[in-house]
């Protein structure tokens, strides 16, 4: 699933880089609204949280279950976008420019406790089979892991709360 994920990343990142003449249509944006490079947003987006902020990307996934949430990307990293209303499917392999509102969601030991605490409920009422079980208790190491080798008490995951949207040609 990785691969394939990464593939049609890389080909819409070809695609997109073979536009010579871009320019950006409805543009709301004023010049004090700073622009995040997607390789510099997780470095950054600590000095911008309750911040609007500018990035700029490839639509790679609209949720189908919600349509809420946008994954963002370029060949430096990605960012999920979140918004109240559902976005445009059609969104999903265009260039996009959005303002947002940069959220910082921490993840500590207590956060980790209490995903432990929900993934045991959720399995023993049948809501969800061992493999994923198993999955979630991996995930949560994951994060225990990371804590341990950054030596800190927690994870910052930066999010963007949707404010806005612009099509790049």
């Amino acid at each position: 699933m990785k691969k394939i994920v990464f593939i049609l990343v890389m080909t819409l990142v070809v695609i997109s880089c073979k536009t010579d003449n871009k320019k950006t249509e409805n543009t709301n944006t004023t010049a004090e609204i700073p622009f995040l490079a997607m390789g510099e947003f997780n470095s950054k987006a600590g000095e911008f949280v309750d911040k609007e902020v500018k990035v700029q990307g490839i639509v790679d996934h609209v949720c189908k279950h919600s349509g809420k949430k946008i994954l963002l990307v370029t060949d430096e990293g990605n960012i999920h976008i979140t918004a109240d209303e559902r976005f445009d499917a059609t969104l999903t392999g265009s260039e996009i420019a959005f303002n947002g509102i940069v959220v910082e969601e921490r993840i500590d030991e207590a956060y980790c406790l209490k995903m432990e605490d929900d993934n045991i409920k959720s399995h023993s009422e049948g809501a969800s089979n061992e493999e994923q079980f198993e999955a979630k208790k991996k995930h949560i190491q994951t994060y225990r892991d990371q804590m341990n080798a950054e030596n800190t008490d927690h994870i910052s995951l930066f999010t963007l709360k949707y404010v806005s949207h612009s099509v790049v040609e």
